[in-house]
């Protein structure tokens, strides 16, 4: 009897044994996902690099170009000190600018007022390339959180 309860305290034990080798291997693979999940989703959502209508550099017409940013997570991102950038350099810092979760954010050219919506470069020339550019955003450390491209650039 002393064998039968020997061998069965073995068989538990290795199975303890090898549970803690699974948990043990899957502890970095769970924390990793949490962490990914802390990190907020922003994307360039949608471009209208071209203006409808006459392109006359009129205020209407400027605030006609614009980048739509989209947080797809639940919770509210601030934007401080991010970056969005064309293809040539131009570049627009965010100041202290909170994006609410599952909300889309547009970027015009031109001037205005800035609203939850709405936000205004103040520029008095187009950025955006109608044929072929690159709107890239950018996080506060510089990490490139999205990009979307058009047409072919030639240099």
């Amino acid at each position: 009897m002393s064998s039968v309860s020997s061998s069965v305290r073995r068989i538990a034990a290795t199975a303890l044994a090898a549970g803690a080798v699974v948990g043990a291997a899957a502890l970095p693979a769970a924390a990793q996902d949490h962490g990914h999940r802390q990190h907020p989703r922003v994307e360039i959502s949608r471009v209208q690099a071209d203006s409808p209508g006459r392109e006359d550099r009129s205020n209407r017409s400027l605030n006609a170009e614009w980048v739509e940013i989209t947080n797809t997570t639940r919770d509210a991102v601030n934007l401080r000190g991010w970056t969005l950038r064309d293809g040539d350099g131009n570049r627009y810092r965010f100041d202290n600018v909170r994006i609410s979760g599952r909300a889309t954010l547009r970027i015009h050219t031109g001037t205005g007022h800035n609203t939850r919506s709405d936000l205004f470069q103040n520029r008095r020339d187009y950025i955006w390339d109608n044929h072929a550019d690159t709107a890239t955003l950018r996080d506060d450390r510089g990490r490139t959180v999205d990009t979307e491209s058009w047409g072919r650039r030639h240099h």
